[in-house]
């Protein structure tokens, strides 16, 4: 082979540094989240004290990850750590209100353990809302590696930026695709195959609002693509399936696409 090829990936693998692994990423956020839902998992705890330590543990890891790339990071990562860990307890409570959302809102969720155990919607919003933490830290790229591990796993691509309130709901999840800049009110709920997207991908756009605005208590049915920065669905309306929407509505709006079948029969 080419010698000079030999020399390129030698470069490549001196200016890759440290950053750590997206395997040693994920664990640590998995086990972070079996501690906080132990339906995942056969460990159990017999006191405080032992949850005590064991989060002490994973916040040691933690910080060992983030000093790997401290030259990136807005503060020292022992202190970044730190806070991701004093956010738990706001994270969990949301996620308890996420899980009522899905018992409330899909007739086929029995318990609580269910949901934790079989909702891959659970599942994303899950590691959607510690991604979140990371990011509102401005910790680089490891909320992104979270969500894409995530995506890979439910076929749910929420980015770590975007902003969603209490009571989310996702049912079946499959395909669905939320934006950095999309904004998501409380008790919203989204169904298979939706979109949260921006009008233009020109990098000239990046700071920028780019998703759409998704007020309190409205209702996104399968397929549907709602796009832009300025586009805002008013609350409490509802979407239809497969709407193509690039425009604002008020509250209390249905939108819905008409389709046009035909149903033919032939006599043999």
């Amino acid at each position: 082979m080419d010698k000079h090829f030999f020399e390129t990936l030698l470069q490549k693998h001196q200016q890759a540094g440290t950053f750590p692994s997206t395997s040693a990423i994920c664990k640590l956020v998995t086990r972070i989240l079996l501690v906080l839902f132990p339906e995942q998992t056969q460990s159990k705890y017999k006191d405080v004290a032992d949850v005590e330590i064991q989060m002490g543990v994973y916040q040691k890891e933690l910080t060992r990850l983030l000093l790997s790339i401290q030259n990136d990071l807005p503060a020292a990562a022992n202190e970044l750590s730190a806070a991701f860990m004093n956010e738990l307890p706001v994270v969990y409570e949301k996620l308890l209100l996420d899980i009522q959302a899905t018992l409330n809102g899909d007739p086929a969720a029995r318990s609580e353990f269910e949901v934790v155990r079989a909702y891959p919607g659970f599942y994303a919003i899950a590691f959607y809302r510690l991604a979140n933490v990371l990011y509102l830290q401005n910790v680089p790229l490891i909320p992104r590696i979270i969500m894409e591990y995530t995506h890979s796993k439910t076929g749910i691509d929420i980015h770590p930026g975007a902003t969603i309130g209490k009571n989310f709901h996702i049912d079946h999840g499959t395909g669905i695709v939320i934006g950095e800049t999309a904004n998501i009110g409380d008790n919203v709920k989204i169904y298979q195959g939706v979109t949260l997207g921006a009008l233009s991908v020109s990098k000239n756009k990046a700071n920028t609002k780019r998703h759409p605005t998704i007020e309190d208590n409205v209702i996104i049915y399968s397929g549907a693509t709602i796009l832009g920065g300025e586009t805002i669905v008013g609350h409490s309306s509802i979407i239809g399936g497969n709407v193509w929407l690039t425009e604002s509505v008020p509250p209390f709006t249905r939108v819905y696409h008409k389709a046009q079948i035909e149903v033919s029969t032939k006599k043999v």
